[in-house]
């Protein structure tokens, strides 16, 4: 089934909001991810509570998508053990429709073609933005909800294979570089 983004899902901006040393909610910055989208921080409640409205409090299934910037990249909220905020770098993308897994639509939203899609529709001279429009019209194939658990795990079982294979190459360099130092002795 093709279709866009408006028609699955709702899109909100993030909250503008000042990060503080002890807070009771965290507040999601671009900067706590990889440009994959993979969360590369512990997160900290650093945002109080007051002032921030119950629509901006992330639920699990939350898709973030950092819009502002040269870094773009979707990021699946699924903290179920912290409360959290996305900044106004973010979207939030809530899925509507029970048919599409919040996992796919990140997953299709870090494609390389969709994001040079996307990058291609920003505007901005001193930092590009992607618009809530183009976002919402973005166009997706959805395919039946076994297919798509099917596309997720060869996704990640190719990021496995990615991740040993380098693993692999630092254990080889360093068998190698142990032979030349026992050469030399």
């Amino acid at each position: 089934m093709k279709t866009t983004i408006k028609h699955i899902a709702s899109i909100q901006t993030g909250v503008f909001a000042k990060p503080v040393a002890r807070g009771e909610i965290a507040y999601l910055q671009p900067k706590y991810y990889d440009e994959n989208g993979v969360l590369i921080a512990s997160l900290q409640p650093d945002l109080n509570a007051e002032g921030i409205s119950n629509k901006h409090i992330l639920k699990q299934g939350d898709v973030l998508f950092a819009s502002k910037g040269i870094k773009n990249f979707a990021a699946l909220f699924n903290d179920s053990r912290l409360s959290a905020a996305a900044s106004t770098s973010f979207f939030v993308i809530r899925l509507q429709e029970q048919n599409v897994l919040p996992e796919f639509l990140t997953w299709f939203l870090n494609q390389p073609n969709t994001l040079r899609f996307l990058k291609r529709k920003a505007k901005g001279t001193s930092m590009a933005s992607i618009s809530k429009t183009v976002l919402a019209d973005l166009e997706i194939s959805i395919p039946d909800m076994q297919t798509q658990k099917l596309i997720l795990k060869i996704y990640q079982l190719r990021n496995l294979e990615k991740e040993l294979k380098q693993q692999i190459e630092a254990l080889r360099e360093t068998q190698i570089q142990q032979q030349i130092f026992n050469a030399l002795k």
